[in-house]
């Protein structure tokens, strides 16, 4: 319980710095690359001499400096490393009232603190603490709901034993048939959509993260080929409208937090799945009496979805009459066909 109150502070600390980062880095980016458009401006009627190459030398310096500087701002994603370690602080939190919790109600087992330990470990991989060789990929080819419970945990779940032949504790059939409901509605709504708007933010970013740091370069390129006599005037417009666009692109990405907006759609996505694996465990415990009390389970997770029961039944009602009137639909289909 120590060590994890001492990993949420730790998350908590470097969530705080990673954010400073991000503020950081992106003043700095802007100001260098607003300075240059300034001196490549000023470079068009500076005329010729040694002004015309100090103003088109020190502009091309700080594109190519803010050029640099973006790359790797692009590569970490600031925004998205704060996230994640908020995140994970959270977690860690919960994770210590849960130790708590139990410690106080009842004498702790080995089997107690074996699962506590595969916990702390599954957060550690979901959102490692190194900013250097364990750093999540900020662009991968394939988008997935964010993970931070032990993948034992979810084998256990798949190979337990399904139904409940009697009813007590709080539970009946209409309960059961409820959360069933529930379940499919969060794969096939609330999950589902979670995932399309983590690929669709992924994209935008991808296109931002590119665009930026071409932007500089090429208002570098213009900078230094300012006051050449073959390209005229075009250098100078290079030097300061692509050095503009590069000034909105990173802060549309960066200022707008992109890649923390993904990060927050990702985890959203994992926390149906949770919820998902924690509802379809608890129906496939054979005794209802070793089930968490139904109607206060039922009550959680209505409070976890942000919705009352009444509104909880009538989600699940809903969903059932809907895919009962999509099944006569199929049947003609499939007949058809």
């Amino acid at each position: 319980m120590n060590l994890v109150a001492d990993r949420a502070e730790m998350h908590q600390n470097i969530g705080i710095q990673r954010d400073n980062w991000n503020h950081l880095l992106l003043t700095s980016i802007n100001g260098m690359t607003v300075t240059a458009a300034t001196m490549a401006a000023l470079a068009a009627v500076s005329g010729e001499g040694n002004s015309l190459l100090a103003l088109k030398l020190s502009s091309t310096i700080l594109y190519v400096a803010a050029t640099g500087v973006l790359l790797v701002m692009n590569k970490i994603q600031p925004s998205q490393l704060a996230e994640e370690q908020r995140n994970a602080s959270r977690l860690f939190k919960q994770l210590h009232e849960q130790i708590k919790s139990a410690i106080t109600l009842r004498k702790p087992t080995s089997n107690d603190v074996k699962d506590a330990m595969e916990r702390v470990l599954a957060i550690d991989r979901a959102y490692p603490l190194p900013l250097l060789g364990a750093m999540l990929d900020k662009f991968p080819k394939a988008v997935e709901p964010a993970v931070w419970w032990p993948k034992e945990m979810r084998n256990q779940k798949e190979i337990s034993g399904g139904g409940s032949e009697g009813r007590s504790n709080g539970w009946s059939e209409e309960l059961e048939e409820e959360m069933r409901e529930v379940v499919g509605v969060m794969k096939r709504k609330d999950g589902a959509e979670y995932l399309r708007l983590s690929k669709l933010v992924l994209k935008v970013n991808k296109v931002l993260a590119v665009t930026g740091p071409w932007l500089t370069g090429l208002a570098a390129v213009g900078s230094a080929l300012a006051g050449t006599p073959w390209i005229g005037s075009w250098a100078v417009v290079m030097g300061v409208v692509f050095g503009a666009l590069a000034t909105v692109v990173n802060t549309i990405e960066h200022g707008g937090q992109v890649g923390m907006i993904f990060e927050m759609y990702r985890s959203s996505a994992g926390f149906f799945m949770l919820m998902e694996e924690n509802i379809q465990s608890t129906l496939e415990e054979r005794e209802a009496e070793e089930r968490e009390n139904g109607e206060a389970f039922e009550t959680e997770v209505a409070l976890k979805l942000g919705r009352s029961l009444s509104e909880l039944k009538n989600l699940a009602s809903i969903s059932s009459s809907s895919s009962s009137n999509s099944e006569p639909k199929e049947e003609f289909a499939s007949k058809l066909f």
